[in-house]
């Protein structure tokens, strides 16, 4: 088993969800990366996820795209948010699951990368625009490098296709709450729980739900019918909003606090399980 595979065994084991939650590499600085990743450990993520810089991310809303611009003008790298998470795992445990485009990745060679992403400490890779007919010699490499492949799923995805990342996936899947782009919503569609069900009907693997999810409500929702809530722009809207403030790490650290510390310990909202 993975650490990821460990991780949600042990939520289910415990009879709670789980807290995964989204920054952006280099924003606002590569130092800060380093010590969110640690506070937000601290801060009780059980998965954290690291958004590497890109200039055309698609899949992101305007929140997560200011936070690659600002990255980027900073020149921040791929190697730089492999470098932080290095840093940052010789005093944290917690699976980093690195969140990407596939460009970057390309570029940087997928071997090399596979590799250089397991010394670094690296767990998982998701790419948000490589599609799973296309996909299988870079799940190949990274299961060879024991990382898990994650593969996003939309209350669009086919049947088909649903059946065909469940064979590729490893760790646990990515359930999009909506159609559409990052962001924080008032209410969580429908059509995530349903997607969820869709999920576990193909495939035994932990199911996280993103997209729009910036409220402790909208968390205890979620635990509801899935494994795991995943929150991003919420967080990365907090780092916008703090800027230059010398206590951002700690006040983006408590606001992570305030997301589960109202759900965690509550018999009322134990996930649904596996």
């Amino acid at each position: 088993m993975s650490r990821i595979s460990d991780t949600f065994a042990e939520l289910k084991r415990s009879g709670r969800g789980g807290f995964v939650p989204f920054i952006t590499a280099g924003d606002p600085d590569l130092i800060t990366t380093e010590l969110l990743l640690v506070e937000l450990a601290a801060a009780g993520a059980d998965i954290i996820e690291l958004g590497v810089p890109f200039s055309d991310p698609v899949a992101d809303g305007k929140t997560i795209q200011r936070a690659s611009e600002r990255a980027l003008r900073k020149g921040v790298t791929l190697l730089d948010a492999l470098t932080s998470i290095a840093r940052a795992k010789q005093r944290i445990d917690v699976p980093i699951v690195l969140f990407s485009y596939f460009n970057p990745l390309l570029k940087y060679g997928e071997e090399q990368l596979a590799k250089e992403a397991k010394q670094a400490g690296v767990d998982a890779i998701l790419v948000t625009d490589l599609i799973p007919e296309e996909a299988q010699t870079w799940t190949e490499t990274l299961v060879q490098c024991n990382l898990d492949p994650i593969f996003l799923v939309a209350p669009t995805t086919s049947d088909n296709r649903l059946k065909g990342i469940a064979q590729q996936a490893r760790g646990f899947i990515y359930a999009v709450s909506r159609a559409g782009v990052t962001g924080t919503r008032a209410e969580i569609s429908g059509d995530a729980e349903q997607l969820v069900k869709r999920v576990r009907s193909v495939s035994d693997l932990p199911v996280a739900v993103g997209f729009g999810i910036s409220t402790p409500a909208q968390v205890r929702q979620v635990w509801r019918f899935a494994d795991a809530a995943v929150i991003g722009s919420a967080i990365v809207n907090e780092i916008q909003t703090l800027g230059n403030s010398p206590d951002l790490v700690k006040r983006v650290g408590d606001f992570a606090r305030t997301l589960i510390a109202p759900i965690h310990g509550s018999c009322a909202s134990s996930p649904a399980l596996n």
